[in-house]
């Protein structure tokens, strides 16, 4: 297809090539910001009143690479509980007279029900380590109102953990140092919580909240986490009420916040301690300050410290310090008496207040009640301008030109759902003919290439048909030309369309309606430059035009900032999102990574049309993106999904069926993935990997021996994102000789009828001699109407594949006893249980066959032992 130039094309693609250097440059500046590029990280000899990202680094570095390991179950996290106390005790001998140092180690155990991944279970656990260290005045009270760092030192399987979370630990340890080395002496007391327990379902945050003597004074908290190497540290959570983003919004040197993340987060897999103090335990003010880019590496092997985002250290620890002195010295700030006598009754007590950073060079903050009236600004001038503008030509005009604007309305919202659809279309299309999905995982910039150009054809199709729908209003009574009249009813049914948004945000109660009005009020001023322009430069005039762009460049510029990073984030989590059965599991992560692509295509480039769409809805100019998308496509084909910069993520578990405490019955290799490119992929790519496992050509899963979901019960819930899990024949002996005994559970003494016909079963759980035992996981079936874990209380039942009802229970926690429990059947019916035990050893074999998986498959292994009883 050739292209063909007519008259104005020319100029036309003047006009977009000016934009997309517009855009290039925006797309430079933002790429800065989040990258960290504008952050000076400070080096090992930097003053001693400054926070320094280079001394934080050398903990990480102790931490991730010194120190083996920090998973539970292995010697490594005990050993970085001693390095931090360690380096606490330092602090505290050279702290100064004016100020009080406590430092104490907790051992803490407990068991709790929870939701988790939206399933109920039981948390049972113990022998879980945490360090605390509290800085206060000499003449400070233990029921003083305090403010709460937490951090956790404990790792995930098989990751060094320097993102997550050496770089949060290493960062507290730094304010530490600065607190005390600046002579600051906190108003309130300080306490930093290092606790070990995290990747185990917030244990370690469980425990202080039901335990510590200082739990009570807590007036605020801020809890500092990793979900990638670095990038914008996010306040993805705050409150409640407004008052911990306020002082936020004063206090931080790089802001990194906005209040839509709230709306969003409720919808990520995963949680984090921060809703075990401000939401489940302790209602405490609070803030949840997360590194949310490098994803690529959360929760794997690549997880190590020189994957770290220069300055991104240097940043938190910065707005750490800040946030942290202005919370101490807030008068604002109440323990939790004072906060349930006197309740929260500031200007600032909003739970849904509005906020957001501009690039991090300032923060912009309002209450709900100011963004009741503000937010309904936009829907007013739209409903008002009709009849403002036409109220000497009467009502008839007057509904006219609104009903034109509200065609102009329709059709913009016409153009951005196609800028949704035709990438989602674009993507099927694709994959219809491709061997593998997410060829844009690891080359982000090429999911921008494929769905942009096509996203911008589906922008462009209602302006090149909107001559299909004539004005409603005649020129020759407004003296004034057709053009501008269609000009305006563009605009104002554009303006109405972000106007209509923003009100929508309002009503369902979110706090991300300042997008959309920010677009609004930045087209309002736009139009105001645009209409005064065409008296000098005239209608057609390009300079007419770059008025109207000129105002708009601080919003699309946030638009590029706040859309590049979405895209980013949800690009790197796209690995980890979970695999689904098929037909449309293959499908689902492109279309999700399109249509974003097309909403943020749609949000960017949108505000721009009514004006700037004479220049670029042309025929020609659409078959030049039609061709950039067809090219684009026809490159993704030669682009490997993963790569050690992307790793793909694979779960192995060698799985042994063991009968009693010493007899193995069974052996196999589990394998699953997370992502939409199944294991008949990895093994097509793999093939010392498929020639270990003796697959042929001709595999396929309607062949293969497929694992349940029962195989993989030791990592409930997340098992639940498998799909299509793979099992292989494995041989035993190998275990025979590593272990004397295996996990078994028995009754320790005889069961006991109760008065009311329940029978009463007292069990013993001994985890053998396994070694680095990560977890012990309960599936209860039968008539339980009670147990000794979680005070008593069962959690809510789960069905998996059909099942009955069952109660699962996590136990976790090293120790050299066994468990002990009973449980209540409220009839003489059997009650089974079904016992997953997860060891972090692997036999020889195994680690063979870990081996042999390329480089950019990262392998999350460990070895599972099953046993079923029946009671």
């Amino acid at each position: 297809m050739a292209l063909r130039f007519h008259a104005g094309d020319v100029s036309g693609f003047k006009f977009l090539f000016s934009l997309a250097i517009m855009y290039g440059l925006m797309s430079v500046l933002v790429h800065s910001v989040l990258y960290m590029k504008f952050i000076q990280p400070l080096g090992i000899d930097a003053p001693l009143d400054r926070f320094s990202e280079a001394r934080a680094i050398e903990h990480v570095r102790v931490l991730s690479h010194e120190i083996d390991g920090r998973q539970e179950g292995r010697p490594g996290l005990r050993e970085a509980a001693r390095y931090i106390k360690a380096q606490l005790e330092t602090l505290k001998e050279r702290a100064g007279s004016n100020i009080r140092i406590e430092v104490e180690e907790n051992v803490v155990a407990g068991s709790f029900n929870m939701m988790f991944l939206g399933h109920s279970i039981s948390l049972g656990y113990r022998n879980h380590t945490n360090i605390v260290m509290r800085l206060s005045s000499i003449d400070s009270q233990d029921t003083d109102p305090s403010v709460l760092l937490n951090a956790h030192f404990d790792s995930p399987l098989g990751s060094p953990g320097a993102g997550d979370c050496g770089s949060c630990v290493a960062s507290l340890l730094e304010i530490a140092r600065l607190t005390i080395d600046s002579g600051w002496v906190p108003p309130r007391p300080i306490i930093l919580l290092f606790n070990g327990a995290e990747e185990v379902f917030m244990l370690g945050a469980h425990g202080f909240m039901r335990t510590h003597k200082w739990r009570d004074s807590i007036g605020a908290v801020i809890n500092v986490e990793a979900s990638g190497t670095g990038g914008p540290d996010l306040v993805c959570q705050s409150g409640p009420g407004s008052w911990p983003s306020f002082v936020y919004a004063q206090s931080a040197i790089y802001p990194m916040a906005h209040s839509a993340a709230q709306d969003v987060f409720p919808v990520i897999p995963g949680d984090t301690d921060y809703r075990i103090f401000s939401q489940d335990y302790g209602n405490i003010p609070g803030l949840d300050i997360i590194f949310l880019l490098g994803g690529y590496y959360y929760h794997t092997s690549y997880d190590t410290v020189d994957r770290l985002l220069p300055g991104s250290m240097q940043a938190r620890g910065d707005n750490l310090y800040n946030t942290v002195k202005a919370f101490a010295e807030s008068p604002k700030l109440k323990n939790a008496l004072e906060r349930e006598s006197f309740g929260i009754s500031d200007d600032y007590n909003d739970e849904r207040a509005i906020f957001f950073d501009y690039l991090t060079s300032f923060m912009i903050f309002y209450s709900r009640r100011v963004a009741v009236v503000l937010h309904s600004i936009p829907i007013a001038i739209f409903l008002i301008m009709p009849f403002y503008l036409r109220l000497n030509c009467g009502l008839c005009c007057c509904f006219s030109t609104f009903y034109d604007f509200v065609k102009g309305m329709i059709l913009h919202a016409t153009g951005i759902m196609l800028a949704i659809i035709f990438p989602v279309l674009f993507s099927i299309l694709r994959l219809l003919f491709s061997s593998y999905a997410m060829n844009w995982f690891a080359n982000p910039y090429l999911a921008f290439m494929m769905f942009i150009p096509i996203s911008l054809i589906g922008l462009l199709i209602p302006r090149i048909v909107c001559h299909l729908f004539p004005l409603s209003q005649d020129a020759s009574v407004f003296k004034t030309s057709k053009e501008m009249l269609s000009d305006e009813a563009r605009f104002w049914g554009a303006f109405g369309f972000y106007a209509s948004l923003t009100l929508a945000y309002l009503v369902a109660g979110l706090s991300g309606g300042f997008l959309t009005f920010c677009t609004s009020a930045s087209m309002l001023l736009a139009w105001i430059s645009f209409y005064l322009s065409i008296t000098f430069y005239g209608h057609q005039s390009v300079r007419s035009t770059v008025f109207y762009v000129i105002p708009l460049i601080p919003c699309l510029t946030y638009s590029v900032y706040f859309g590049g990073f979405l895209l980013q984030f949800l690009i790197e989590k796209m690995g980890m999102m979970g695999a689904v059965p098929p037909p449309y599991g293959y499908y689902i992560t492109d279309i999700v990574v399109a249509s974003v692509v097309g909403v943020v295509t749609g949000w960017c480039v949108g505000p721009l049309l009514p004006i700037c769409g004479d220049w670029l809805a042309r025929s020609s100019i659409l078959q030049f993106f039609l061709h950039l998308s067809v090219i684009a496509l026809a490159l993704s084909s030669r682009f490997f999904p993963y790569s050690t910069d992307a790793p793909k993520r694979v779960v192995f578990q060698h799985t042994f069926l063991t009968a009693d405490a010493n007899q193995v019955v069974d052996s196999s290799y589990d394998f699953s993935v997370v992502d939409s490119n199944s294991l008949l992929f990895l093994f097509k790519y793999a093939p010392e990997v498929a020639k270990e496992l003796h697959i042929g050509p001709e595999f396929s899963f309607d062949t293969a021996n497929m694992s349940n979901q029962q195989t993989f019960m030791a990592l409930f819930p997340v098992s639940l994102l498998f799909s299509r899990s793979l099992k292989f024949p494995a041989r035993s002996d190998e275990i025979l000789k590593q272990y004397r005994h295996f996990p078994h559970l028995y009754a320790y003494k005889p069961q006991k009828m109760l008065s009311d016909g329940s029978r009463r079963v007292y069990l013993e759980l001994s985890l053998g001699s396994l070694e680095e035992v990560w977890v012990a996981v309960l599936n209860i079936t039968g008539p339980l109407s009670s147990w000794s874990f979680a005070d008593n209380k069962l959690p809510v039942p789960e069905n998996a594949e059909g099942g009955p009802p069952s109660y699962i229970c996590r136990l976790t926690g090293a120790s050299h006893e066994n468990w002990t429990f009973w449980l209540e059947a409220s009839n003489s019916g059997d009650i089974r249980v079904d016992v997953a035990v997860l060891d972090q050893i692997l036999v020889d074999e195994a680690k063979k066959l870990k081996g042999l998986f390329p480089v950019w498959a990262d392998v999350t292994a460990g070895s599972s032992f099953l046993s079923s009883y029946v009671f």
